[in-house]
């Protein structure tokens, strides 16, 4: 059985190496771990590529958040999106 947490988006930046990649971070509720996500900016393009509020991942692909500034930030944006949007909501 695989173990899923339930992240919510915290973050979108542009990638500095590469043109036209944007990395999405969701974080899990307390700021703790969090998962990224790399896209072409191109592929944000169409129904099926929407980014989403929240995403439920294997708890294997989440990595620590270290810096306790960035922990902070990341729950308080992961409780605020999680209290004004749905899961699935597109973003």
């Amino acid at each position: 059985m695989i173990d899923t947490v339930r992240v919510w988006l915290v973050e979108r930046t542009y990638s500095d190496d590469e043109q036209n990649l944007i990395i999405l971070t969701y974080a899990t509720p307390d700021g703790e771990r969090d998962f990224r996500k790399e896209r072409a900016l191109p592929s944000f393009s169409g129904p099926g590529r929407e980014t989403t509020a929240a995403l439920d991942v294997d708890s294997g692909n989440l990595g620590a958040v270290a810096d306790p500034e960035t922990r902070e930030r990341y729950a308080r944006e992961a409780s605020r999106m999680a209290n004004e949007h749905e899961p699935d909501d597109a973003i």
